[in-house]
Protein backbone atom coordinates (compact mmCIF):
# COMPACT_ATOMS: atom_id res chain seq x y z
CA UNK A 1 0.00 0.00 0.00
CA UNK A 2 1.42 3.35 -1.06
CA UNK A 3 0.47 5.91 1.92
CA UNK A 4 1.38 5.33 5.23
CA UNK A 5 -0.55 6.55 8.45
CA UNK A 6 2.11 6.92 10.38
CA UNK A 7 1.04 4.44 12.94
CA UNK A 8 3.46 3.79 16.08
CA UNK A 9 5.12 7.30 15.91
CA UNK A 10 3.93 11.02 15.91
CA UNK A 11 4.55 14.10 14.42
CA UNK A 12 3.18 17.60 14.44
CA UNK A 13 3.26 19.12 10.71
CA UNK A 14 0.62 20.94 9.40
CA UNK A 15 -0.64 22.04 6.22
CA UNK A 16 -1.62 25.43 5.74
CA UNK A 17 -2.15 28.51 7.95
CA UNK A 18 -5.74 27.80 8.64
CA UNK A 19 -5.40 23.91 9.44
CA UNK A 20 -4.34 24.06 12.78
CA UNK A 21 -7.41 22.86 13.97
CA UNK A 22 -8.12 19.12 13.63
CA UNK A 23 -10.54 17.99 11.06
CA UNK A 24 -11.88 15.19 12.52
CA UNK A 25 -11.23 12.90 15.24
CA UNK A 26 -10.05 9.67 15.24
CA UNK A 27 -12.50 8.09 17.13
CA UNK A 28 -14.98 9.66 14.64
CA UNK A 29 -13.09 8.46 11.30
CA UNK A 30 -12.91 4.95 13.12
CA UNK A 31 -16.88 4.91 13.77
CA UNK A 32 -17.49 5.78 9.99
CA UNK A 33 -18.40 9.76 10.27
CA UNK A 34 -16.25 11.78 7.92
CA UNK A 35 -16.39 15.90 7.92
CA UNK A 36 -18.26 14.91 3.91
CA UNK A 37 -21.02 13.34 5.96
CA UNK A 38 -23.94 14.27 4.23
CA UNK A 39 -23.11 16.11 1.15
CA UNK A 40 -24.50 13.98 -1.50
CA UNK A 41 -21.96 11.75 -3.59
CA UNK A 42 -21.32 13.34 -7.41
CA UNK A 43 -21.53 11.28 -10.21
CA UNK A 44 -18.16 9.83 -11.24
CA UNK A 45 -16.59 9.29 -14.39
CA UNK A 46 -12.58 8.00 -13.96
CA UNK A 47 -10.48 11.20 -14.26
CA UNK A 48 -8.31 13.23 -12.05
CA UNK A 49 -8.69 16.21 -10.22
CA UNK A 50 -5.69 18.65 -9.47
CA UNK A 51 -5.41 20.59 -6.53
CA UNK A 52 -2.28 22.99 -6.60
CA UNK A 53 -0.57 26.20 -6.08
CA UNK A 54 2.18 27.58 -3.71
CA UNK A 55 2.85 26.78 -0.38
CA UNK A 56 0.69 27.99 2.39
CA UNK A 57 -2.64 28.44 0.44
CA UNK A 58 -4.69 25.54 2.07
CA UNK A 59 -4.35 22.91 -0.61
CA UNK A 60 -4.03 20.31 1.41
CA UNK A 61 -7.23 20.94 3.47
CA UNK A 62 -9.18 21.06 0.66
CA UNK A 63 -8.37 18.26 -1.27
CA UNK A 64 -9.14 16.47 2.04
CA UNK A 65 -12.32 18.25 2.09
CA UNK A 66 -12.82 17.40 -1.50
CA UNK A 67 -12.08 13.76 -1.25
CA UNK A 68 -14.34 12.97 1.77
CA UNK A 69 -16.92 14.54 -0.18
CA UNK A 70 -16.11 12.22 -3.85
CA UNK A 71 -14.83 9.05 -1.72
CA UNK A 72 -12.08 9.65 -3.30
CA UNK A 73 -7.97 8.66 -3.20
CA UNK A 74 -5.84 11.99 -1.95
CA UNK A 75 -2.93 11.22 -3.79
CA UNK A 76 0.47 13.61 -2.73
CA UNK A 77 2.31 15.65 -5.33
CA UNK A 78 4.91 17.08 -2.96
CA UNK A 79 8.65 16.26 -3.69
CA UNK A 80 9.14 16.28 0.29
CA UNK A 81 6.51 14.92 1.87
CA UNK A 82 7.54 11.55 -0.08
CA UNK A 83 10.64 10.99 2.74
CA UNK A 84 9.45 9.59 5.75
CA UNK A 85 10.80 11.42 9.24
CA UNK A 86 10.94 15.27 7.18
CA UNK A 87 7.25 15.78 8.49
CA UNK A 88 6.74 19.75 10.39
CA UNK A 89 8.71 21.26 7.97
CA UNK A 90 7.50 19.70 4.95
CA UNK A 91 3.95 20.39 6.38
CA UNK A 92 2.95 16.64 5.43
CA UNK A 93 -0.81 15.40 6.85
CA UNK A 94 -1.05 15.76 10.84
CA UNK A 95 -1.79 12.00 12.26
CA UNK A 96 -5.52 13.45 13.23
CA UNK A 97 -5.96 14.46 8.96
CA UNK A 98 -4.76 11.07 7.83
CA UNK A 99 -7.10 9.40 10.39
CA UNK A 100 -9.81 11.24 8.53
CA UNK A 101 -8.61 10.35 5.04
CA UNK A 102 -5.76 7.90 3.87
CA UNK A 103 -3.11 10.06 2.12
CA UNK A 104 -1.29 7.96 -0.21
CA UNK A 105 2.29 8.27 -2.14
CA UNK A 106 3.84 10.23 1.22
CA UNK A 107 6.54 8.41 3.26
CA UNK A 108 7.69 6.47 0.41
CA UNK A 109 11.45 6.99 0.66
CA UNK A 110 14.30 7.01 2.98
CA UNK A 111 15.77 10.32 3.38
CA UNK A 112 19.06 8.94 2.47
CA UNK A 113 17.76 7.65 -1.04
CA UNK A 114 16.92 9.70 -3.92
CA UNK A 115 13.43 9.42 -5.03
CA UNK A 116 13.33 10.50 -8.64
CA UNK A 117 10.82 12.54 -10.65
CA UNK A 118 10.47 9.61 -12.71
CA UNK A 119 10.06 7.40 -9.44
CA UNK A 120 6.86 9.88 -8.52
CA UNK A 121 5.48 9.55 -11.96
CA UNK A 122 5.24 5.86 -12.02
CA UNK A 123 4.13 5.47 -8.79
CA UNK A 124 1.42 7.85 -9.13
CA UNK A 125 0.26 6.19 -12.33
CA UNK A 126 -0.43 3.45 -11.02
CA UNK A 127 -2.10 4.40 -8.23
CA UNK A 128 -4.33 6.57 -10.76
CA UNK A 129 -4.97 3.37 -12.55
CA UNK A 130 -5.60 1.03 -9.77
CA UNK A 131 -8.53 3.94 -9.12
CA UNK A 132 -9.91 3.94 -12.37
CA UNK A 133 -10.07 0.48 -12.10
CA UNK A 134 -12.41 0.83 -9.25
CA UNK A 135 -14.51 3.82 -10.89
CA UNK A 136 -13.16 6.77 -8.76
CA UNK A 137 -11.30 9.81 -9.68
CA UNK A 138 -8.39 10.28 -7.78
CA UNK A 139 -7.29 13.92 -6.41
CA UNK A 140 -3.57 14.87 -6.79
CA UNK A 141 -2.64 17.64 -4.24
CA UNK A 142 0.74 19.54 -3.78
CA UNK A 143 2.92 22.76 -4.78
CA UNK A 144 5.47 20.81 -6.83
CA UNK A 145 4.71 21.66 -10.17
CA UNK A 146 7.18 19.24 -11.84
CA UNK A 147 5.66 16.52 -10.09
CA UNK A 148 1.68 17.59 -11.25
CA UNK A 149 3.34 18.21 -14.34
CA UNK A 150 4.54 15.40 -14.91
CA UNK A 151 1.40 13.43 -14.52
CA UNK A 152 -0.90 16.09 -16.37
CA UNK A 153 1.08 16.67 -19.69
CA UNK A 154 2.72 13.21 -19.21
CA UNK A 155 5.84 14.21 -19.72
CA UNK A 156 9.00 11.76 -20.92
CA UNK A 157 10.86 12.34 -17.47
CA UNK A 158 14.47 10.73 -18.23
CA UNK A 159 15.17 7.53 -16.74
CA UNK A 160 18.33 8.07 -15.34
CA UNK A 161 19.22 6.25 -12.06
CA UNK A 162 21.11 7.65 -9.37
CA UNK A 163 25.03 7.99 -10.14
CA UNK A 164 26.87 7.66 -6.10
CA UNK A 165 30.38 8.23 -7.77
CA UNK A 166 28.95 11.40 -9.77
CA UNK A 167 27.04 12.90 -6.97
CA UNK A 168 30.29 12.46 -4.42
CA UNK A 169 32.44 14.35 -7.43
CA UNK A 170 29.56 17.07 -7.73
CA UNK A 171 29.04 17.14 -3.77
CA UNK A 172 33.24 17.65 -2.90
CA UNK A 173 32.47 21.49 -4.71
CA UNK A 174 30.46 24.28 -2.61
CA UNK A 175 26.25 24.18 -3.23
CA UNK A 176 26.55 27.68 -4.37
CA UNK A 177 29.43 26.35 -7.29
CA UNK A 178 26.97 23.40 -8.07
CA UNK A 179 24.14 25.80 -8.75
CA UNK A 180 25.63 28.13 -10.42
CA UNK A 181 26.69 25.48 -12.99
CA UNK A 182 23.45 24.59 -12.68
CA UNK A 183 21.99 27.80 -13.74
CA UNK A 184 24.77 28.07 -16.65
CA UNK A 185 23.77 24.94 -18.35
CA UNK A 186 20.37 24.69 -17.91
CA UNK A 187 19.06 27.87 -16.73
CA UNK A 188 15.07 26.75 -17.14
CA UNK A 189 15.80 24.25 -14.57
CA UNK A 190 17.83 26.34 -12.45
CA UNK A 191 14.73 29.06 -12.67
CA UNK A 192 12.45 26.88 -10.54
CA UNK A 193 15.23 25.52 -8.47
CA UNK A 194 15.83 27.15 -5.31
CA UNK A 195 19.75 27.65 -4.40
CA UNK A 196 19.24 26.11 -1.51
CA UNK A 197 17.81 22.79 -2.49
CA UNK A 198 21.01 20.85 -2.94
CA UNK A 199 18.86 17.24 -3.41
CA UNK A 200 16.93 18.75 -7.23
CA UNK A 201 20.48 20.61 -8.28
CA UNK A 202 22.42 17.42 -7.97
CA UNK A 203 19.76 15.75 -9.25
CA UNK A 204 19.23 18.30 -12.25
CA UNK A 205 23.50 17.91 -13.15
CA UNK A 206 23.35 14.39 -12.46
CA UNK A 207 21.16 14.60 -15.54
CA UNK A 208 23.26 16.07 -17.84
CA UNK A 209 26.58 14.78 -17.08
CA UNK A 210 25.16 11.38 -17.96
CA UNK A 211 23.21 12.08 -20.81
CA UNK A 212 24.71 15.10 -21.85
CA UNK A 213 21.25 16.98 -22.16
CA UNK A 214 19.24 18.79 -19.87
CA UNK A 215 16.30 17.45 -18.55
CA UNK A 216 13.98 19.56 -20.30
CA UNK A 217 15.54 19.00 -23.52
CA UNK A 218 14.52 14.71 -22.83
CA UNK A 219 10.93 15.59 -22.04
CA UNK A 220 8.43 14.53 -24.19
CA UNK A 221 5.08 14.45 -23.26
CA UNK A 222 2.38 12.04 -24.02
CA UNK A 223 -0.58 13.22 -21.84
CA UNK A 224 -3.19 10.96 -20.40
CA UNK A 225 -6.23 9.55 -22.27
CA UNK A 226 -8.62 10.56 -19.00
CA UNK A 227 -10.41 13.55 -18.31
CA UNK A 228 -8.19 16.24 -15.73
CA UNK A 229 -9.85 19.15 -14.00
CA UNK A 230 -6.93 21.87 -12.51
CA UNK A 231 -8.01 23.85 -9.77
CA UNK A 232 -5.43 26.42 -8.44
CA UNK A 233 -5.28 28.70 -5.27
CA UNK A 234 -3.43 31.51 -4.60
CA UNK A 235 -4.11 35.17 -2.73
CA UNK A 236 -2.29 37.86 -3.22
CA UNK A 237 1.35 38.12 -2.43
CA UNK A 238 0.78 40.61 0.87
CA UNK A 239 -1.64 37.76 2.43
CA UNK A 240 0.12 34.98 1.10
CA UNK A 241 3.17 36.47 3.40
CA UNK A 242 0.97 36.75 6.30
CA UNK A 243 -0.01 33.48 5.79
CA UNK A 244 3.26 31.86 5.45
CA UNK A 245 4.67 33.66 8.48
CA UNK A 246 1.80 32.44 10.16
CA UNK A 247 2.56 28.81 9.02
CA UNK A 248 5.58 28.72 10.07
CA UNK A 249 5.46 30.30 13.52
CA UNK A 250 3.12 27.72 14.06
CA UNK A 251 5.45 24.78 12.83
CA UNK A 252 8.42 25.65 15.27
CA UNK A 253 5.54 25.87 18.01
CA UNK A 254 4.85 22.15 17.04
CA UNK A 255 8.69 21.32 17.21
CA UNK A 256 10.17 21.69 13.85
CA UNK A 257 13.73 22.34 16.13
CA UNK A 258 13.80 19.77 17.49
CA UNK A 259 12.62 17.54 14.51
CA UNK A 260 16.06 19.06 12.79
CA UNK A 261 17.94 18.47 15.96
CA UNK A 262 16.78 14.55 15.83
CA UNK A 263 17.33 14.01 11.45
CA UNK A 264 20.79 15.88 12.20
CA UNK A 265 21.75 13.03 15.06
CA UNK A 266 20.13 10.31 12.76
CA UNK A 267 21.84 11.38 9.28
CA UNK A 268 24.36 13.38 10.10
CA UNK A 269 24.64 17.11 9.41
CA UNK A 270 25.88 16.64 5.70
CA UNK A 271 22.09 15.43 4.69
CA UNK A 272 21.15 16.47 1.01
CA UNK A 273 17.41 17.09 2.57
CA UNK A 274 18.84 19.45 5.10
CA UNK A 275 19.98 21.47 3.36
CA UNK A 276 16.36 22.63 1.75
CA UNK A 277 14.12 25.00 2.41
CA UNK A 278 13.77 25.86 6.67
CA UNK A 279 15.49 22.85 7.34
CA UNK A 280 19.02 24.62 5.92
CA UNK A 281 17.57 28.00 7.93
CA UNK A 282 17.47 25.74 11.53
CA UNK A 283 20.52 23.80 10.19
CA UNK A 284 22.50 27.44 10.02
CA UNK A 285 20.76 28.57 13.73
CA UNK A 286 22.44 25.18 15.33
CA UNK A 287 25.78 25.85 14.06
CA UNK A 288 26.01 29.21 15.04
CA UNK A 289 26.08 30.89 11.98
CA UNK A 290 22.75 32.92 12.48
CA UNK A 291 20.86 33.87 15.62
CA UNK A 292 17.32 33.20 16.77
CA UNK A 293 16.05 36.62 15.70
CA UNK A 294 16.97 36.19 11.94
CA UNK A 295 15.83 32.47 11.96
CA UNK A 296 12.14 32.67 11.31
CA UNK A 297 12.46 36.07 9.41
CA UNK A 298 15.13 34.60 6.94
CA UNK A 299 12.24 31.45 6.40
CA UNK A 300 9.82 33.56 5.72
CA UNK A 301 11.78 35.42 3.39
CA UNK A 302 12.91 32.32 1.33
CA UNK A 303 9.57 30.50 1.65
CA UNK A 304 7.68 33.80 0.11
CA UNK A 305 10.58 33.90 -2.53
CA UNK A 306 9.78 30.09 -3.12
CA UNK A 307 6.36 31.11 -3.42
CA UNK A 308 6.93 33.22 -6.15
CA UNK A 309 8.56 30.69 -8.21
CA UNK A 310 5.83 28.39 -7.68
CA UNK A 311 3.52 30.62 -9.25
CA UNK A 312 5.86 31.26 -12.19
CA UNK A 313 5.71 27.33 -12.19
CA UNK A 314 2.04 27.23 -12.44
CA UNK A 315 1.30 29.84 -14.46
CA UNK A 316 2.98 28.40 -17.16
CA UNK A 317 0.78 25.65 -16.89
CA UNK A 318 -2.47 25.97 -19.06
CA UNK A 319 -5.78 24.88 -17.98
CA UNK A 320 -5.64 26.06 -13.93
CA UNK A 321 -8.78 27.57 -12.83
CA UNK A 322 -7.71 29.58 -10.06
CA UNK A 323 -9.30 30.21 -7.09
CA UNK A 324 -8.70 32.65 -4.11
CA UNK A 325 -7.45 31.16 -0.89
CA UNK A 326 -9.24 32.64 1.39
CA UNK A 327 -12.74 32.80 0.30
CA UNK A 328 -15.00 31.71 2.55
CA UNK A 329 -17.38 29.49 0.68
CA UNK A 330 -14.02 27.92 -0.97
CA UNK A 331 -15.25 24.59 -0.46
CA UNK A 332 -18.48 25.28 -2.09
CA UNK A 333 -16.69 26.53 -4.95
CA UNK A 334 -14.88 23.96 -5.17
CA UNK A 335 -17.78 21.58 -5.12
CA UNK A 336 -19.19 23.78 -7.87
CA UNK A 337 -16.62 23.42 -10.19
CA UNK A 338 -15.94 19.65 -9.80
CA UNK A 339 -20.10 19.14 -10.27
CA UNK A 340 -19.68 21.38 -13.69
CA UNK A 341 -16.68 19.43 -15.00
CA UNK A 342 -18.38 15.89 -14.45
CA UNK A 343 -21.75 17.32 -16.09
CA UNK A 344 -19.66 18.59 -19.25
CA UNK A 345 -17.90 15.20 -19.50
CA UNK A 346 -18.51 13.39 -22.43
CA UNK A 347 -20.03 9.95 -22.88
CA UNK A 348 -17.15 8.05 -25.55
CA UNK A 349 -13.40 7.70 -24.37
CA UNK A 350 -11.64 10.65 -24.11
CA UNK A 351 -8.70 11.07 -26.66
CA UNK A 352 -5.63 12.05 -26.30
CA UNK A 353 -6.34 15.31 -28.52
CA UNK A 354 -9.45 15.78 -26.10
CA UNK A 355 -7.46 15.91 -23.42
CA UNK A 356 -5.14 18.61 -24.55
CA UNK A 357 -8.23 21.19 -25.93
CA UNK A 358 -9.67 20.22 -22.29
CA UNK A 359 -6.25 21.61 -20.22
CA UNK A 360 -6.38 24.51 -22.43
CA UNK A 361 -9.72 25.49 -22.41
CA UNK A 362 -10.69 24.75 -18.72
Amino acid sequence: MLYSTHRGKTHSGISSASQYERICSIQEYQNGVALGEGIPALPTQPGLIVIGGPTATGKSRQALLLAQRLGSPLLNADSRQVYREFDIGTAKPTLAEQACWPHELIDLADPRETFTVAEFQQAAQVRIAQAHQQGQTPILVGGTGLYIQSITAGLGIPAVPPQPHLRAQLETWPAEIRYAWLQQLDPAAAQHIHPHDAVRTLRALEIIYTTGKTASSLRQAQPPQYPILMLGLHCPMPRLQARIAQRTAQMFQSGWIEEVKQLRERYGPDLPLLNTLGYAEISAYLEGRISEAELQPLIVQHTRQFAKRQMTWFRAMPGIQWLDCEAEDLPDQIEQRVKDWMADLPNTETTADDNRHRLADP
